[in-house]
């Protein structure tokens, strides 16, 4: 159970007690500033009966015990343990009894002020010696020091053995509460940026003939609000940390793909992680000149590591120009196009003379992923730079339609079922024939003017294959689409990119064959995603087990997947969206509406939503017609 409120957490078994195994602990930026945290009331542990997440960065803990002799087996005392992100611990202790009691109240603290990699693999020294401190205990070490303070005061403070000890008198059915609170010394407290008033993101809800729609994407927002983090050297601009626990940082190309997913909540996420990543940029003249810096990824076992950065820069521009359509007022717009266009160079002159867009590595493989990317930036790109009366569309276009004659004939493979997409070419331009969930990247074309996508790599025929390919059992788990089909030498169903589902990639996928005209295989992936994410109580990890769906059976956890991740959390946003099909056109002034005639989920209701700087509501019925109910004036229905 991950409490989230970066740069806090708290992770937490459903038992409640902090023991200072695994990864249990409070944490602040990477830290664990308190390993151990046990409650003792009258001598003994409560028996915990409900473990649950009040919020995305709260659990709440409750424990029964029997303190009155004789009384039979009913528990008459009621510990209540309420943990936060944000390093606050709140223990409330209920009476239940009919006489007065006195109870001893217990709590063993322990911090050993562990770096949350060394704890991952088991590199993690002794607790560290504890002193006593004003209201509290205090652990010291050449990292820092960490502290709790308790509120009333401890009766005793027993710093060898860590312990701090209460005596309280309850009357028949009172209460009694313990505040503690946690913190880094030298740094202020946790203030979540999701949870102040300036959250770029709006506070949007569903309604739905399904129910699920509706927790999914509050708990969406939820997870999404408590991944903001600020840039240091310029607090107005957030941006998506990748997920917790693992990683809480930056990582360029999963923060501008989560903020094109959210762009139905509005665009100041967008705005944030466009400025913080155009201050990365590289400038100086060269062949990376124009890049976004992005780590290597592992692509799976039959690719080497790809690069993120190469991802980040095509996604720069497209998220610039979508973010425009949606709302981005002209002068954001203005301030970031310049960073667009040096992406835009990028990509010309990582192309040069030919015609694909090659791993910046020497000898690296032909992307089909990374041609969809190029391909997308490039008419994305393009329509942005005549809308901004900028040199170069056409140069962008010509290029993007020798791409798509050549790609449409080297990488599709013809097969008695139709053919697919090879996931690359090597080097010497043989194909690798593997089938996985990057083919969906196909499919997300991007967004142009009056509500038109853009042309997609592949032809209609092609299209309409891999949206049967999807649909297959071979991609799709029941739960969603794999990392690599079923079929596929290499298979892994917890292979994070040999065929687990990550969930980001079936969002993409719902949202691009719905776009297509697809509906069955977009309802079906985007009821397998449902049904996945009510079984994860609505907080998508951001990947889980691709293991075949069967009757009466569970998505299966990963082991190392982040949950909250950015990714995933967004995805819940697109999910929910993506029905709807709303393309709004704001510099036109115009807004069009193509949602999924099959309505997968019944009637559903959005409100909240923003669209040209304004409130937007929009309501499609379970015969798949939309109806705008509420919009900025001026903003017209597009055809």
């Amino acid at each position: 159970m991950i409490c989230v409120a970066l740069p806090g957490l708290a992770i937490s078994t459903d038992q409640g007690q902090l023991t200072g195994r695994g990864l249990e602990g409070f944490y602040r930026a990477g830290r664990r500033i308190l390993s151990r945290c046990q409650v003792r009331v009258a001598g003994r542990e409560p028996l915990v009966v409900q473990a649950r997440m009040a919020s995305a960065d709260q659990a709440r803990f409750t424990g029964t015990l029997r303190v009155t002799p004789h009384g039979g087996p009913d528990p008459d005392v009621v510990v209540e343990r309420t943990r936060s992100a944000d390093g606050t611990e709140r223990i409330t202790v209920r009476s239940a009894t009919a006489r007065p009691l006195r109870l001893p109240v217990e709590v063993a603290l322990g911090a050993d002020l562990a770096d949350i990699g060394a704890i991952a693999s088991g590199a993690v020294g002794p607790e560290l010696p504890a002193s006593v401190r004003d209201c509290g205990l205090r652990w010291s070490s050449p990292v820092g020091t960490s502290c709790v303070t308790a509120d009333p005061p401890p009766a005793d403070a027993i710093a060898s053995a860590g312990l701090l000890r209460w005596d309280f008198d309850l009357a028949p059915g009172g209460s009694v509460c313990v505040e503690l609170k946690v913190r880094l010394e030298g740094t202020g407290p946790v203030r979540a940026v999701g949870r102040a008033a300036t959250s770029p993101l709006a506070p949007a809800r569903a309604t739905s003939d399904d129910p699920r729609v509706p927790a999914l994407l509050a708990t969406s927002i939820e997870d999404l609000q408590a991944l903001l983090v600020r840039d240091p050297a310029h607090p107005a601009d957030t941006h998506l940390a990748a997920g917790a626990p693992w990683r809480c940082g930056l990582s360029p190309a999963e923060a501008l793909s989560a903020a094109r997913m959210t762009l139905p909540l509005g665009t100041r996420l967008a705005a944030g992680t466009l400025r913080t990543l155009a201050r990365t940029q590289v400038s100086q003249r060269g062949p990376r000149y124009g890049m976004i810096p992005g780590p290597r990824r592992d692509a799976g076992p039959h690719l080497p590591p790809g690069c993120t950065g190469a991802e980040a820069t095509l996604l720069f521009p497209v998220l610039l120009a979508e973010a425009r359509r949606w709302g981005l007022s002209e002068q954001d717009t203005e301030e970031l196009l310049p960073t667009a266009e040096r992406c835009l160079t990028w990509l010309r002159a990582a192309v040069g003379e030919g015609t694909y867009l090659r791993d910046p590595q020497s000898g690296g493989p032909v992307r089909c992923q990374t041609q969809a990317h190029a391909h997308r930036a490039a008419l994305i790109g393009a329509d942005l730079l005549d809308a901004c009366g900028r040199p170069g569309p056409e140069e962008l276009r010509e290029w993007a339609r020798r791409l798509r004659a050549v790609f449409r004939r080297d990488f599709w493979l013809d097969d008695l079922g139709g053919g697919r997409p090879s996931a690359a070419l090597t080097p010497e331009g043989r194909p690798v024939p593997h089938l996985g969930a990057t083919a969906v990247h196909l499919l997300d074309t991007g967004l142009l003017g009056g509500g038109a996508s853009a042309p997609g790599l592949l032809d209609k025929v092609q299209t309409e294959c891999l949206a049967r390919l999807l649909g297959s059992p071979a991609m799709d788990s029941g739960w969603g689409v794999r990392g690599l089909g079923a079929k596929e030498a290499g298979y892994n169903p917890f292979g994070h990119r040999s065929g687990a589902v990550r969930v980001h990639e079936t969002a993409i996928a719902v949202a691009g064959l719905a776009a297509a005209g697809f509906d069955k295989e977009a309802g079906a992936l985007l009821h397998g995603a449902l049904a996945a994410a009510e079984a994860f109580g609505h907080r998508l990890p951001e990947m889980y087990a691709g293991e075949q769906r069967t009757a009466g059976s569970a998505p299966l956890p990963h082991p190392a997947a982040c949950r909250p991740a950015a990714t995933s959390a967004a995805a819940g946003v697109l999910l929910v969206t993506a029905p709807a099909g709303i393309r709004p056109d704001a510099p036109a002034g115009t807004i069009t509406l193509r949602p999924l005639r099959s309505a997968p989920l019944g009637e559903i209701g959005l409100t909240g939503l923003r669209v040209a700087g304004g409130p937007f509501s929009v309501r499609v019925s379970r015969l798949g017609l939309a109806l705008v109910e509420e919009a900025v004036d001026g903003l017209q229905l597009g055809v």
